[in-house]
């Protein structure tokens, strides 16, 4: 059992590890996809997942080119 200065600092040190991240999940999403599907809109992270989205929503269609 702790007392005094140790216990408060033992109260602070938890009050920062449970407090609640800063920013939103959207927020961070949004900063991570970055590739669009011209047809339907959907955001994707990168050229991969658009060629494999492509594959299975648009099969008729040919993804279109990596651009950096």
């Amino acid at each position: 059992m702790t007392r005094g200065k140790q216990k408060i600092e033992a109260q602070k040190r938890n009050a920062e590890k449970n407090q609640k991240a800063k920013g939103s999940q959207i927020e961070a999403r949004a900063v991570g996809l970055k590739v669009i599907c011209p047809i339907c809109k959907v955001q994707l992270a990168n050229q991969n997942q658009l060629v494999d989205h492509y594959g299975s929503k648009h099969p008729k269609e040919k993804p279109p080119a990596e651009s950096s």
